[in-house]
């Protein structure tokens, strides 16, 4: 195994959730090139890299986007803008492709971009998991995560369900909070869906970012940090968020009508 490389098991993750991605963010003090010819010869070494990766624009805002197509529900993809760099790995095919852009991008973004770990600010690495449902989303998560706790009375109060249900919470996994872990949900329902009960074909999705920011008087080791998260991300996602969030969320959604 190289130095860095995270040993990693792909079906106790890709077959929790109807989509199951990773994705690395890393956000510098200092602002990242502009320069063309620099940006282009970054993207050109990415795509010699990863072939399928061949779509390159810019949005509107000033993101540069390289990603893979879309079309086969697995890809990859980079984006870079201001001071951050992002990348994912979204229904990975081989367990080999799971964090392979991400750890590339770590070890090559010094030469192209100038980054190390001086000009750190922060780097999340998260696994993110859909799960479709056509239906009121916030009402499943409600039932499925809330169930009869204080909170989840409330919605015995409603009529028509729960018109919003997207909990967070933060904890640090440090005494000095350099590092922290983060669950999220998103369930893009909407009271005009709940009203109507016309509702999109879109998916609940559960995040779970793993946090790490330089410790005052170290420079960050951007590879080493980067193994150290996934293998935190793949602890507590199998120790707690596939059956405690993931899994009782898909049995709410196979039971409902």
């Amino acid at each position: 195994m190289r130095p860095g490389e995270v040993k990693y098991k792909m079906f106790d993750f890709s077959t929790a959730a109807d989509d199951f991605f990773v994705n690395l963010n890393l956000q510098t003090n200092l602002a990242l090139p502009t320069n063309r010819e620099t940006l282009l010869q970054f993207y050109e070494a990415i795509q010699r890299e990863f072939p399928s990766m061949t779509l390159l624009y810019q949005r509107d805002a000033g993101e540069s986007v390289l990603e893979a197509s879309r079309e086969e529900g697995s890809y990859l993809w980079m984006e870079m803008c201001n001071n951050r760099l992002t990348a994912g790995s979204f229904n990975p095919e081989a367990t080999d492709d799971v964090y392979r852009l991400h750890r590339w991008l770590l070890e090559h973004s010094v030469y192209f971009l100038g980054i190390g770990g001086l000009d750190v600010e922060l780097m999340d690495v998260m696994f993110g998991f859909n799960l479709d449902y056509k239906g009121n989303r916030d009402q499943i998560v409600a039932d499925s995560l809330m169930g009869d706790s204080a909170i989840g009375a409330l919605t015995g109060e409603s009529p028509t369900g729960c018109l919003e249900c997207e909990p967070s919470m933060v904890v640090a996994l440090d005494e000095d909070c350099y590092l922290q872990a983060r669950v999220s949900l998103e369930t893009r329902s909407n009271d005009y869906q709940v009203r109507t009960g016309r509702y999109d074909s879109e998916p609940i999705s559960v995040y779970f970012t793993i946090r790490r920011m330089p410790t005052p008087g170290r420079i960050m080791n951007m590879s080493e940090a980067f193994a150290e998260q996934c293998e935190i991300c793949e602890d507590i996602c199998r120790r707690i968020v596939i059956p405690k969030i993931v899994r009782p969320i898909a049995v709410a959604i196979a039971s409902s009508p």
